[in-house]
């Protein structure tokens, strides 16, 4: 074990895997969209099948990145941790909008938002900011 990873913060580690978690639920949340394709409903609600599959794209790629980058965040990245800030507010303005959105019970996208805002806060703590600065 390096001496980095040594002085990790528990903090960080649990942000580690809640980006990898919220980086699948984009992903997933991603998918399902495109598989809603057929329900009229669902494209209306969206405003068309462009508006749709963009955003079904937007959440897959954002989602990706998010779960490449929770690596990043456990070695202590400071760049990791500012790409993964800016993809969790983007991440959660889709999740909001897709749960609004929505026709059904979005359960999942309300289980998304509060990884994403749970993500955010423990990102910047003072322990977390103290790791990723050294």
């Amino acid at each position: 074990m390096s001496a980095v990873q040594g002085s990790r913060p528990v903090t960080v580690t649990i942000i580690g895997v809640l980006a990898f978690i919220a980086g699948a639920l984009d992903m997933i949340s991603g998918v399902i969209l495109l598989f809603l394709l057929p329900v009229q409903d669902v494209v209306d609600g969206f405003g068309g099948t462009g508006q749709l599959i963009a955003a079904a794209i937007g959440s897959i790629v954002v989602g990706l990145i998010t779960a490449v980058l929770a690596g990043g965040l456990l070695r202590g990245s400071q760049a990791a941790r500012l790409i993964v800030t800016v993809l969790q507010v983007l991440s959660l303005i889709g999740s909001l909008f897709l749960a609004v959105a929505y026709l059904g019970f979005p359960v999942g996208e309300w289980i998304g938002v509060a990884v994403s805002v749970l993500v955010l806060i423990l990102l910047w703590t003072p322990k977390s900011s103290t790791f990723f600065t050294r």
